[in-house]
């Protein structure tokens, strides 16, 4: 079984509490409106986990282009959005980028734990599939999920991002599955990509962080008991 990361097994943490938790790493402490309106900002410039920006400038548009297949250009895109957003915070924007890559800065949705632990003990394999431009094991490792995961299929580390079939095609490799009896788990059209390659695909709308996210949902399409 397969799963998308991001709006699918977690999601990131609202984006106040992202610029809050930032800001106080740069020894800066701002009141909820001013972080509010810089939070605003930020996710209209270009926030990993967000919306895409409305506009690229022309300087990032490479990283941009690159920036799930290499991790310079994942941070670099990223934290180059960021710097677009005028602050009087003196590193803000490789704080926020770090924010971003901590544990802390996202939350596994409510019925995460339980949806893989079902699996876990049903004996289904399961490999993480994220468009991503750096290493995700250690947020597992931190909120005890690590043992239930088998397989991560990174687009940073494969060098193929959603939907090229290619990503999960070396996923179900890497659980020895074979593609037509394995079900991907997403909430975008780029993880629906997973039936060229010839797997089962179920698509659930993201939820707002730390709600149950129908995960369940899935437990009854591979037989096990919910």
């Amino acid at each position: 079984m397969l799963f998308d990361f991001h709006g699918t097994l977690a999601q990131v943490e609202d984006p106040v509490t992202w610029v809050v938790a930032a800001a106080l790493a740069c020894g800066r402490e701002l009141d909820r409106g001013k972080a509010t309106v810089l939070a605003d900002r930020l996710v209209t410039a270009g926030r990993a986990g967000g919306p895409l920006p409305h506009r690229v400038p022309p300087h990032l548009a490479e990283h941009w282009a690159d920036r799930d297949l290499y991790a310079h250009s994942h941070r670099a895109a990223y934290t180059g959005l960021a710097s677009t957003v005028a602050t009087d915070v003196e590193g803000l924007a490789d704080a926020l980028y770090e924010r971003l890559t901590h544990p802390d800065g996202w939350l596994p949705y409510a019925d995460t734990e339980s949806t893989l632990r079902t699996l876990h003990e049903a004996g289904i394999k399961v490999a993480v599939v994220s468009n991503i431009g750096f290493d995700i094991r250690p947020l597992f490792d931190t909120w005890g999920l690590s043992s239930l995961i088998d397989a991560y299929a990174l687009s940073y580390e494969i060098g193929r991002t959603k939907p090229d079939p290619a990503i999960f095609l070396r996923a179900c490799g890497m659980l020895g599955a074979d593609p037509e009896r394995t079900l991907m788990v997403g909430d975008t059209p780029a993880d629906a990509g997973a039936v060229a390659a010839g797997c089962a695909a179920l698509v659930l709308p993201a939820a707002e962080p730390g709600r149950p996210n129908g995960l369940g949902a899935t437990l009854a399409l591979v037989g096990c008991a919910v």
